[in-house]
């Protein structure tokens, strides 16, 4: 509770500098203040919602179904493209999967895939183009999300690679959300009997989800 409230009160710290430096500003400045304010904020707001995911998962919500793994991540891409764009960075979908369903909850896969790029936009720079990658691997879709922030400590990914993390760890390395972006991350990963994981480069970090295969055919072409 207290990783998480330390990386939620760094969001509030934020919005709250802007906000008083927004008067002080011209036109131009002030309107890319505007857009850090609202990136800030909704980013905040997501990861509140997200945590309230996590406490209902008892109440039997969030059942799982065939669902469009491309159609997911190009929903992720079309809601933070303006930010990445406001930012001088672009995100990009790669797509190589011939299964195109897999086996998950709509709205928990879009948190996972949301939360991966959103470090994505943290770690990269500016002109840079991030990666969202959907791929078959063995038997199952994977959707990875490549990141060239500092690198993610052993414990942690050791962790995430046994299949979860079971509390928001802070990252020294990566300040901000990535301790507990993870482990919503990991926890909805969990629910949806997926796998998540890491692979460490040298320069960064590609986060991933392993998701079942439906066997339900699919129309979308």
């Amino acid at each position: 509770m207290l990783v998480a409230a330390h990386e939620l009160k760094a969001p509030l710290s934020l919005m709250r500098q802007l906000a008083f430096a927004i008067d002080l500003a011209d036109e131009n400045t002030r309107q890319h203040y505007q857009s850090q304010l609202i990136n800030v904020s909704e980013r905040a707001l997501r990861q509140v919602n997200d945590l309230v995911k996590i406490a209902r998962f008892e109440d039997g919500f969030f059942e799982t179904e065939p669902v469009s793994v491309r159609g997911i991540c190009e929903e992720v891409i079309r809601e933070l493209a303006p930010f990445f764009q406001t930012e001088g960075r672009s995100l990009r979908l790669f797509s190589h999967n011939k299964s195109r369903l897999a086996v998950a909850n709509h709205e928990l896969l879009y948190s996972i895939v949301y939360n991966f790029c959103v470090n994505a936009m943290r770690y990269s720079e500016r002109g840079s183009t991030s990666k969202v990658m959907v791929s078959e691997h063995h038997d199952a879709l994977r959707i990875a999300v490549r990141d060239y922030g500092p690198a993610l400590p052993t414990k942690i990914w050791r962790e995430l690679n046994a299949g979860r993390l079971n509390h928001p760890t802070e990252i020294a390395m990566r300040p901000g959300s990535s301790g507990l972006g993870l482990y919503i991350a990991s926890q909805f990963a969990l629910h949806m009997r997926a796998r998540i994981g890491a692979v460490r480069h040298h320069d960064g970090t590609s986060f991933f989800v392993d998701l079942p295969i439906s066997g339900q055919i699919s129309f979308n072409f």
